[in-house]
C-alpha cells in the first residue's frame, strides 16, 4: 500500500487559516464591521468586535438591528461557504498558494433572511454561531444565533435561505 505520510499539523493548521481569511477578507462590509471568526476544527463563530458606530440608540446605548441582523447574515454565508471549502482545504486540493491568490468559489446569495430580535445588544463584543440545516446543489438552509455574555441568553436569531452558487466543471 502506498499511502501519503501525513502532512505536519503547522501546514494543515495553516492552511485552514488562509482559507477562512481569504474567504472572510474578500467581502468589505465584513472588514467594515470589523467582524472575525474564531475556528475550532471546522466549527465557527462569528465575533462582531465592538466599535461605537455599531450603536444605533445612544440612549441606551443598544448595538443597531441592521448590524445585528447583518452579523448574522455573514455569519451564516461565511459558514455555510466553510462547509463547503473543507473537504478541499482537508485534502490539500486547495493550496495555499491558490488561496492567497484568491481562488475560491462564489459565495451563496441570500435568498430570504428572517431575524428574530430577542433583547438589545449591548454595548461590548457579540459572538454567533451558524448551523446549515439542509445544503443541497441549488438551495440552502441555515440558522443561526447571535449572543453577548451568555449563550444562554440569544439577543437574535435568523432564519436563511440561500442559493448555491454553481460548481465549475
Amino acid at each position: 500500500m502506498n499511502r501519503r505520510p501525513p502532512e505536519p499539523v503547522q501546514v494543515v493548521k495553516q492552511r485552514r487559516d488562509a482559507a477562512l481569511t481569504a474567504l472572510a477578507g474578500r467581502v468589505p462590509y465584513i472588514r467594515f464591521l470589523n467582524i472575525s471568526f474564531d475556528r475550532r476544527g471546522d466549527e465557527l463563530t462569528g465575533v462582531l468586535n465592538y466599535d461605537d458606530k455599531l450603536i444605533g440608540n445612544p440612549q441606551l446605548p443598544a448595538l443597531h438591528g441592521g448590524v445585528t441582523a447583518a452579523f448574522l447574515e455573514v455569519t451564516a454565508i461565511i459558514t455555510l461557504s466553510w462547509g463547503l471549502l473543507w473537504e478541499d482545504v482537508e485534502s490539500g486540493a486547495l493550496t495555499l498558494e491558490a488561496l492567497e491568490a484568491g481562488n475560491l468559489p462564489r459565495l451563496p446569495k441570500t435568498i430570504d433572511f428572517t431575524v428574530d430580535y430577542l433583547r438589545s445588544g449591548l454595548p461590548r463584543d457579540a459572538y454567533a454561531r451558524a448551523h446549515v440545516t439542509r445544503s443541497g446543489r441549488r438551495y440552502a438552509s441555515v440558522r443561526a444565533e447571535a449572543w453577548q455574555d451568555n449563550h444562554d441568553r440569544p439577543i437574535a436569531q435568523a432564519h436563511a435561505h440561500f442559493l448555491m452558487p454553481r460548481k465549475e466543471g
